[in-house]
């Protein structure tokens, strides 16, 4: 049994995943096979402060053991998740595990600073460690039908929608956008080379345009109805869905914990760089008045 460790209490995530990978106060349709949550570390949080102390009292009920600080961690867990709702201090919160040799599931966003996304890449892999970050509506079944399905055929062409809230710590889509900006590139992959973002107080629609001549859109909301879903256009056939929410945190766990059995991270950690950088070059677009921004200059600046 693989023995997990949570850093960071300030996610209803904490809770969600310790009852599936526990089989404890949730229906058997939830569980998730081969790990357990056996030691957290509540820390601090500069977006959900006042989180902290529920998530730490649930945690306690769940007989998971507390301890002060992230490195008191180490020794007794074989894997970790990084939970903080605040993007930018992923690096600091991976980095003693990374070097410790453990593998590490980052929650979105991975990271708000595209030079620190790329620190963490070079740190696992100069270590051998596997590292991924996702959203869990990445591995909704909704979502991973639609890529399989032979009747749709490679994918031309997608729209993705989400909740998009802001906050001071996560910049633009990076706080609660990123979930439909992950949906986005599970179905298109990477490769995208420039993005343009329109930004309204309620709202904004942020466009890519892939290296193969693809457009991808996103479209973030904070006024009105909050749903998510797609729209892809595939070689055969035009698919649109919405996306239940039933099982994400089931599936992004069976996700996890394969790769803290196989030590192969289920996506691409490039993806993962990329998509920090599609975010921060919507920003950018933003500020320059809805120009296209390039990601290959973006990402070598």
């Amino acid at each position: 049994m693989i023995r997990v460790g949570i850093v960071d209490f300030d996610t209803s995530h904490v809770v969600q995943f310790t009852k599936r990978l526990n089989h404890v106060g949730i229906a058997e349709d939830q569980w998730v096979e081969g790990a357990r949550v056996v030691a957290g570390c509540p820390g601090t949080s500069r977006h959900s402060p006042e989180r902290v102390p529920e998530y730490t009292e649930q945690l306690r009920g769940l007989g998971v053991e507390l301890v002060t600080r992230p490195e008191d961690l180490i020794g007794h867990i074989d894997a970790v998740c990084i939970e903080s709702n605040e993007g930018g201090v992923h690096l600091e919160r991976a980095r003693p595990f990374i070097e410790a040799g453990i593998p590490c599931y980052i929650d979105k966003p991975f990271e708000v600073s595209l030079a620190n996304a790329r620190e963490i890449v070079r740190l696992a892999r100069g270590r051998g460690v596997p590292v991924f970050s996702a959203s869990s509506l990445r591995f909704c079944p909704e979502v991973q039908t639609v890529i399989q399905d032979p009747e749709v055929g490679p994918v031309m062409g997608a729209n993705t929608y989400s909740p998009a809230a802001e906050h001071p710590v996560n910049p633009g889509l990076f706080n609660y956008g990123i979930h439909g900006v992950e949906i986005l590139y599970t179905l298109m992959g990477g490769g995208c080379s420039r993005v343009c973002c329109a930004y309204s107080e309620g709202g904004e629609v942020v466009t890519g345009m892939w290296n193969d001549g693809r457009i991808g859109v996103m479209r973030g909301t904070r006024a009105g109805a909050h749903s998510y879903g797609f729209a892809v256009w595939g070689a055969k056939s035009v698919r649109q869905s919405g996306i239940s929410t039933t099982f994400i945190y089931r599936e992004l766990l069976r996700a996890m914990v394969g790769m803290f059995r196989s030590g192969q991270p289920p996506i691409d950690p490039a993806i993962t760089v990329e998509i920090v950088a599609f975010i921060r070059a919507g920003i950018e677009s933003r500020q320059q008045n809805g120009a296209w921004i390039d990601l290959a200059a973006l990402q070598n600046g």
